[in-house]
């Protein structure tokens, strides 16, 4: 895993703990040398882990759509950024330059692009491990949600278990390597073939009509 794409809140939330978090898992994705792929914000636990990461001598790649930069929201200090046209293309060039992805807390924002992240593993379009960094219980509800799916019958066990969860950095991406490298093995996660379908998806969007405001994440 050379790449990783990281979603959360354009908000801090309630207190430090989930900025305390944002910040140490961070430093251990830089740690391994793991490139951050993130929306390319400054704010809330998006800058967090943009500065984090940079601080501890990482690569950051920044993927913001042009409406966003226009609203001085984006990080001025990345290694890299992709300014795209809407918040389609946005997510579907992330899912081109990452090789897993992890959601952080956050808002509705970050809980759609988890979402559509992990379906896109159910569909075929890519085979990119998908996980959550439990902080402070905030994914419980989530969690249980999803469990209960699985028992009304909406989610099947093996689909409920390619999401990952852990609470310690360490622990999770360790569990997204292996998933991610299980996949390579099999074929199913061969780069060339899922980055053409998702390059695929980043056609279709950038044919979409820019959205005139943000999601809140």
């Amino acid at each position: 895993m050379k790449s990783l794409g990281v979603f959360c809140g354009s908000h801090a939330g309630r207190g430090d703990r989930y900025s305390i978090a944002a910040a140490s898992f961070a430093r251990e994705v830089a740690r391994r040398g793991i490139t951050v792929v993130y929306g390319g914000g400054r704010v809330g636990l998006m800058g967090v882990v943009a500065d984090a990461a940079l601080a501890a001598g990482g690569q950051v790649i920044g993927v913001l759509p042009r409406f966003l930069e226009a609203r001085e929201v984006g990080h001025s200090g990345l290694t890299e950024i992709h300014l795209v046209d809407s918040m389609h293309e946005r997510k579907a060039k992330m899912a081109e330059l990452a090789d897993a992805f992890v959601a952080l807390p956050g808002g509705v924002g970050t809980l759609e692009e988890l979402f559509e992240a992990w379906t896109w593993v159910l569909l075929g379009v890519h085979q990119k491990p998908c996980g959550l960094l439990s902080v402070g219980n905030y994914f419980d509800p989530l969690i249980a949600f999803l469990d209960r799916s699985v028992e009304e019958g909406f989610v099947s066990p093996a689909n409920r278990a390619q999401l990952r969860i852990a609470s310690d950095p360490a622990v999770l991406l360790a569990k997204l390597s292996s998933a991610g490298a299980a996949a390579n093995s099999s074929g199913g996660g061969a780069p060339r073939a899922s980055d053409r379908r998702i390059q695929g998806q980043v056609a279709k969007a950038s044919l979409s009509v820019t959205a005139g405001a943000g999601v809140p994440r």
